[in-house]
């Protein structure tokens, strides 16, 4: 009587449908016919292609996640500039978007050169960009003290994030999210004030909404349900003190790079194509940055 072939015990009748081995019942995996062996089982599965986004992406199978985890990682840098100070916070600071270095002397702070800043006995220096600040460019996205900012952006963030998610695959959608925050922040540096201080995720959101334009206008998709959106992210971007500079830059930097996934030519090489234009865009990014830098 035959056994099975990795229990050399155990008598069995039954064989896999696949490599005909002997199989008892703790190894029989359920097939479309009969049973199959773990090893062939396993290896079907690893010769079964991951479904792909129209734009080849690997298929989020809960495009919700990483929404999910952006809005935990917002939330809880958010509790940690609360509980160090909230506006006063010097990790608040290090991550906000601000041109010139700013020196933190307990509550008061202020901008100043380093030299000027380093004869304060209990003073702090923070850079800013034009210093060499540049991890401002991504990080200022994540920075909120009033709990009403944060609120509405991450709500903006889950009615968008899974959306394009669903429509780009997950690291295209980090890539994106983040490309779309540096391009935010360069735009405020172009064209904002040299004191102004920029925080929040609007740049990236913005991005988002571009993205999904984009993704849209690139499939054929009826753009009308967008424009309730559209004429509320116009209204809240000129009001006083809002940074339309950051929300411009940011409905471009997503715009853009929602287009280099799009109409990336189909093929084997679509993948480095859309990476090496991601690439390109994230230099310009920095070259823009750079550019600026040495024009003040």
């Amino acid at each position: 009587m035959p056994t099975c072939y990795r229990h050399s015990d155990r008598e069995t009748y039954i064989r896999c449908q696949r490599c005909e081995r002997p199989i008892c019942p703790d190894c029989m995996r359920d097939a479309s016919v009969g049973f199959q062996c773990p090893e062939c089982v396993a290896e079907g599965q690893r010769s079964v292609r991951q479904a792909k986004t129209a734009y080849g992406g690997v298929i989020s199978a809960n495009p919700g996640t990483t929404s999910l985890v952006l809005i935990a990682i917002n939330v809880v840098v958010w509790v940690a500039i609360v509980a160090s100070g909230g506006s006063d916070s010097l990790l608040a600071s290090w991550l906000e978007v601000h041109l010139w270095g700013i020196c933190q002397d307990g509550d008061v702070g202020f901008y100043a050169t380093q030299q000027v800043c380093d004869a304060g006995a209990n003073a702090t220096w923070i850079p800013g960009l034009k210093e060499g600040a540049w991890w401002q460019l991504v990080t200022g996205s994540f920075v909120h003290v009033q709990p009403w900012h944060i609120g509405m952006n991450m709500l903006a963030l889950w009615s968008l994030g899974p959306l394009v998610e669903g429509l780009l695959g997950r690291v295209r959608y980090v890539v994106l999210y983040l490309l779309a925050s540096a391009a935010s922040a360069l735009s405020v540096y172009w064209l904002g004030s040299e004191f102004s201080i920029t925080v929040g995720a609007s740049g990236a959101i913005f991005g988002l909404l571009g993205a999904s334009l984009v993704a849209g206008w690139k499939s054929g998709a009826d753009l009308s349900v967008f424009r309730t959106t559209i004429v509320l992210a116009v209204i809240i971007s000129i009001i006083p003190g809002v940074s339309w500079q950051g929300h411009l830059g940011g409905f471009v930097g997503g715009a853009l790079a929602a287009a280099i996934l799009a109409f990336a030519p189909r093929g084997r090489h679509r993948a480095l194509v859309q990476a090496a234009g991601l690439s390109l865009l994230g230099a310009v990014v920095l070259a823009g940055t750079l550019l600026r830098t040495l024009t003040l």
